[in-house]
């Protein structure tokens, strides 16, 4: 009926039974909410994991984001050469290859390098970092460790002194040199080294890398070599550097002074006067005098019998294989031949005789030395070594180490070079007033001819 509180029963959809008995059943009405659903912590929840959900969404977009920055190419636009100091921290690293124009982004690098779990990986150096270089390339070449590798060369015959002066002449070292090694524990090499290296960390490599050498010919040397321990080999192996620059002489000069130590002959070694007078100062400035051979040192073979008491030099690995296995020779004597190399001579008749012939080039060099005007004395055999003295040189007066006379063969070339270029400059200079002489005497004689011609040309009266 119109007008009932029940007519909203009639929006109802119309259901058709299948059955009598369905068209009997009570209606069913949806349930009412769950209490646990309205529960606080079942709504915190799910606002948590709504805001949790949409962290992940953003942490995730801003580590693809990141990712494509971090790949991307870099500023370089040409390779570049940074050098990181030891103990540099992270921040500090990035903000270092910010100002030297390698990246970007400081804060990128450092994200980077902690989500990658590199911070603990990092190392110190100089490295090159290529043209466009991306963070990821950057931070996995400090990675790496792989830093520029610098030479570092000792060449054989330098006293400690002078390597350490070297050493803290080369401007990839740091630190000091605490310690001073002792003279002929260093293997004169060269060895490769990245910037910052400690001067002391190199020593301690050369003095590792010589006792291994020395230790591994000393163990295959000869056995009848006339020397008592390392020491004394060395010293001897430090004599044969300092006598000769020649490689196929050294096995030779190593003879000649094992045979004069059999013979108790004393050595008579030029560098071990030097090394007497100046220690390590490596070289005396000028020529051996007759004062300086008589003069009595604990290094002087002209004084002394035998070996001196330690090393004169550092040598290097061919001297110590030439004492460990000398030539086996009766040699007992040589002189310089003027060529930077020596003649040999087994009797002292024909020592003279080499002896002659190096002063006679002397002369002819206008280059005497202050000791060509004593003559060799002839040698003994020393029965009683400690009362024999031989008071001059039997080697003759090449007293120069091997730098200075690379030094003065650098001044000859020079010096010929020089003479070239003028002979060259003169021959142009002639030739050049030749060419012009030439020319004026054509431009004459065209004048000559020319005027031959007006004269044949004008009308006769």
């Amino acid at each position: 009926m119109a007008g009932r509180d029940d007519d909203h029963y009639d929006d109802r959809p119309i259901v058709n039974p299948r059955s009598p008995r369905q068209a009997i059943a009570p209606e069913r009405v949806p349930p009412p909410p769950s209490k646990r659903a309205r529960h606080p912590i079942i709504i915190v929840g799910n606002a948590i994991f709504t805001i949790l959900l949409l962290l992940s969404v953003a942490v995730g977009g801003g580590i693809i984001y990141g990712s494509q920055k971090f790949g991307a190419p870099g500023p370089l636009d040409r390779e570049r050469t940074v050098n990181i100091p030891p103990r540099t921290g992270l921040r500090d690293m990035a903000d270092l290859l910010k100002r030297e124009g390698v990246i970007e982004n400081p804060t990128f690098f450092v994200l980077g390098a902690v989500i990658l779990g590199a911070t603990d990986k990092l190392k110190a150096g100089e490295y090159v970092f290529e043209k466009g270089a991306s963070m990821d390339d950057v931070l996995e070449t400090i990675i790496s460790g792989k830093s520029i590798q610098h030479s570092v060369t000792i060449a054989e015959g330098l006293t400690t002194q002078q390597i350490i002066q070297r050493l803290n002449e080369a401007d990839v070292l740091s630190g000091p040199v605490m310690k001073v090694p002792p003279e002929g524990s260093l293997l004169p090499e060269t060895y490769r080294v990245t910037r910052g290296t400690s001067r002391d960390q190199l020593i301690q490599r050369m003095t590792e890398s010589n006792r291994r050498l020395v230790n591994e010919i000393w163990a295959r040397r000869s056995p009848d070599l006339p020397v008592k321990d390392i020491n004394e080999f060395i010293t001897l192996a430090s004599i044969v550097e300092k006598e000769t620059a020649i490689a196929s002489e050294r096995t030779r000069v190593a003879g000649v002074f094992v045979n004069r130590l059999n013979k108790k002959m004393r050595l008579q070694s030029d560098p071990t006067i030097i090394y007497g007078l100046v220690g390590g100062k490596g070289s005396l400035g000028r020529s051996l005098t007759r004062a300086d051979v008589d003069q009595s040192t604990p290094y002087n073979t002209y004084t002394i019998n035998g070996l001196p008491p330690g090393p004169i030099a550092n040598p290097g690995r061919a001297s110590l294989e030439a004492v460990a296995n000398p030539s086996r020779t009766k040699e007992l004597y040589f002189v310089a031949d003027g060529t930077g190399g020596h003649v040999f001579a087994e009797t002292y008749e024909q020592h003279l005789k080499n002896v002659a012939r190096w002063r006679d080039f002397q002369k002819e060099q206008k280059d005497k030395a202050p000791l060509d005007a004593v003559p060799p004395p002839a040698p003994v055999q020393q029965v009683q070594p400690q009362t024999q003295t031989l008071t001059t040189p039997t080697f003759g007066p090449d007293t120069k180490t091997k730098e200075e006379r690379a030094a003065e063969q650098r001044k000859k070339e020079e010096k010929a070079a020089e003479q070239k270029r003028k002979q060259e400059k003169a021959a142009d200079a002639k030739k050049k007033k030749a060419e012009k002489k030439a020319e004026v005497e054509k431009k004459k004689a065209e004048a000559k001819g020319e005027k031959k011609d007006e004269k044949k040309d004008e009308p006769k009266q």
